[in-house]
C-alpha cells in the first residue's frame, strides 16, 4: 500500500462508521500536536493499534492553551486553513468532523494595517478584494490576478502532486526539480510577488503569509505562493471554543477508534537494538515496546535526547546543528473589557520596516526598537472565548531564536510586553493598560521549555529551499527502519495543513511497512 492509497476512507459513506480491522501491529507516536494526532488517527483507522506520549498535561503541542479569570486563551496556531485536509482524518473510518468540532468562516481572512492609517481587507471576495487593491493601486489588480495563476501552478506542484509524498532519497527530489524549476523555485515569495504587482504594501500584503510558516519572505521559496491558492479555495476558519476544541475532537475521535493517550508523561528515551526502534521509555518509568516508533516532538529533541545513546541519534543531531531554524514567537495574550466589533478576527499591524525589520530577525539576531504585530482577536468571530461583555486577544510579534539573540527573558519579557501594548494602545485599542482584566506573555524560553524546541524556535527547521522536501528531516529515518518523523520538522513543513499532510506522508510508509 502506497502513501495515496493509505489514505482512502475505510468504509462507503452509505454504509457508515465501522470498526478499524485490528492488524496486530502496534505504533507509538510521541507528542500530541497536530502532526502526532492526525497520525495517530490514520493509524488507528487502519487497524494499527496505537499510543499517544504527551508530555504535557493537556494535549495540542504548540495548541496548547490556557483558562484564566473566564478567558481562553489559545497558545496557536489560530489559522486553520484547507479544512478537508482535516476533514478526511474523520471520513477515513466513515465519521464526519461535525460529530466533533465546529467550523466557522471567518471574514475578512486579515485585515493589514500600517503606521500611515493604510488599510486593506484580504479574503476571497473576489469583487471586494479587486476594490480593496485597486484602492493602493489601479493598475495591480491584473498583476494580483496573474499572480494567483502562479500560485494556482504552485499549488497543483507543491501541494497537490508533493505536499503528501514522501521524500526518501534524492532521486525523489531530483524527479520533482524540473517541474519546481518550471515556476522559479529558487526565487523567494516576496521577488515573485514583486514581479506582478507594483505597490510596496500591497507586496507586503501578499507576502507575509510566509511568517505563519516561520519563513523570511525574502528568503523563502516562491513554492509558498500556493498558500493563496489554499486560502482563496479553502477559506480561513476558527473552531467554535478555540483550536484547543480542534485538538480535543481530534482526540476524542482517535479515542472512539480505539487509541490510547497517556498524558503529563515525558518520552526520555527511544530505545534501539541496531536498525530497530524497539521501546518507548517516560520520565514515570513505564515502558512498552512497539513495532513501529513515530515522533513530533522536536527533531532535534527526537534525535539529540530521545534518540541519546544510539550512534545514528549522535550523528544527526550533528548534521541539525548545522542547519539553519526559524525564528522564534513572543506572544502576549491579555483578556479585557468591553466587545470590539472594529477589530477583525485576524490583523496584521506593520511597522515601520518591512525587509530592514526582517533582516534583525532572520540575520541580525538583534531585538529591534520597531516590530510588526499579528493581533488575534476571536471573540468576535466567537464570544465564547470570553465572559460576557470581554474580549480575548493575543499579540504576536517574531523574533530570533536564543541561539542568534542571547537576552534574559525573565528581564526582557516584561519591558518587550509593555511595549507592544503601548503600540496597541496608540494605534488601536485606547486606554489598552486600564483595561485589561488579565495578562502574561509567553517567550523563546517558555518554547524552548515548554516544547523542547531547539534554541527556542517556533517553527523548526527554516523553510528555505535547500531545506524543503529531501533536505527536510525524512519521514521515514535513513538508518532506523521503524523510526519515522512527523510535524514541522519533517516535509512538508509548519503549518495546520503542512503537518497534517506530513501525518498523510508518514502513515501511509508505517502502514505499508507494517503489513509487512
Amino acid at each position: 500500500m502506497n502513501a495515496d492509497t493509505s489514505t482512502l476512507a475505510a468504509t462507503d459513506e452509505t454504509t457508515g462508521p465501522v470498526e478499524p480491522m485490528p492488524t496486530g501491529r502496534s505504533a507509538c507516536v510521541i507528542g500530541s500536536g497536530f502532526g502526532g494526532l492526525a497520525l495517530a488517527i490514520r493509524l488507528q483507522s487502519a487497524g494499527i493499534q496505537t499510543t499517544v506520549v504527551e508530555a504535557r498535561d493537556k494535549p495540542g503541542g504548540r495548541a496548547y492553551y490556557w483558562e484564566r479569570e473566564g478567558f481562553t486563551f489559545d497558545a496557536g496556531p489560530t489559522v486553520i486553513t484547507d479544512p478537508d485536509c482535516l476533514k478526511e482524518l474523520w471520513a477515513l473510518s466513515g465519521h464526519d468532523i461535525a460529530e466533533d468540532v465546529e467550523l466557522m468562516p471567518v471574514m475578512p481572512f486579515y485585515r493589514l494595517a500600517w503606521p500611515d492609517g493604510t488599510q486593506f481587507d484580504y479574503s476571497n471576495d473576489e469583487d471586494e478584494l479587486f476594490r480593496e487593491i485597486a484602492q493602493l493601486n489601479p493598475a495591480d489588480v491584473a498583476g494580483y490576478q496573474r499572480f494567483l495563476e502562479y500560485s494556482e501552478a504552485v499549488y497543483e506542484e507543491g501541494y497537490v502532486k508533493l505536499g503528501h509524498v514522501p521524500f526518501l532519497d534524492f532521486k525523489s527530489m531530483l524527479k520533482a526539480a524540473p517541474a519546481l524549476a518550471k515556476q522559479q523555485a529558487w526565487r523567494s515569495v516576496y521577488s515573485m510577488v514583486s514581479s506582478y504587482v507594483e505597490n510596496e504594501k500591497l507586496r507586503e500584503a501578499l507576502s507575509f503569509h510566509t511568517l505563519l510558516v516561520g519563513g523570511n519572505p525574502m528568503k523563502t521559496s516562491s513554492i509558498y505562493a500556493l498558500i493563496h491558492k489554499l486560502e482563496v479555495d479553502g477559506g480561513v476558519w476558527w473552531a467554535r471554543g478555540g483550536t484547543n476544541r480542534l485538538i480535543a475532537g481530534m482526540v476524542k475521535h482517535f479515542e472512539r477508534l480505539g487509541g490510547t493517550m497517556r498524558l503529563h508523561d515525558p518520552v526520555v528515551h527511544v530505545h534501539t537494538l541496531g536498525k530497530q526502534a524497539t521501546e518507548v521509555e517516560t520520565h514515570s518509568g513505564w515502558r512498552e515496546r512497539f513495532d513501529a516508533v513515530a515522533s513530533n516532538a522536536d527533531i532535534m529533541h527526537s534525535y539529540k535526547d530521545l534518540l541519546s545513546g544510539s550512534k545514528r541519534g549522535a550523528d544527526y543531531s550533528r548534521s541539525l546543528s548545522r542547519k539553519s531554524f526559524s525564528p522564534s514567537l513572543f506572544v502576549v495574550h491579555f483578556g479585557i473589557e468591553g466587545s470590539w466589533p472594529g477589530i477583525p478576527h485576524h490583523m496584521i499591524l506593520f511597522g515601520p520596516r518591512y525587509k530592514g525589520l526582517l533582516d534583525d530577525i532572520y540575520d541580525h539576531g538583534v531585538l529591534p526598537q520597531d516590530f510588526s504585530i499579528y493581533l488575534h482577536h476571536p471573540t468576535v468571530t466567537d464570544p465564547s472565548m470570553a465572559r460576557e461583555g470581554m474580549s480575548t486577544f493575543y499579540a504576536l510579534v517574531p523574533v530570533a531564536h536564543m541561539g542568534k539573540l542571547a537576552v534574559d527573558w525573565e528581564e526582557m519579557g516584561p519591558l518587550l510586553e509593555k511595549r507592544i501594548l503601548d503600540e496597541l494602545e496608540r494605534r488601536l485599542i485606547p486606554d489598552i493598560h486600564s483595561r485589561i482584566v488579565t495578562k502574561f506573555h509567553y517567550a523563546p524560553r517558555d518554547f524552548a521549555m515548554d516544547l523542547n524546541a531547539h534554541m527556542g524556535s517556533a517553527f523548526s527547521l527554516e523553510p528555505v529551499l535547500t531545506q524543503s522536501a529531501w533536505f527536510r528531516g525524512h519521514n521515514r529515518d535513513d538508518v532506523i527502519d521503524n523510526f519515522y518523523l512527523v510535524g514541522a520538522g519533517t516535509h512538508p513543513g509548519a503549518g495546520i495543513p503542512g503537518v497534517v499532510g506530513s501525518a498523510k506522508a508518514t502513515a501511509g510508509l508505517m502502514i505499508e511497512d507494517l503489513a509487512v
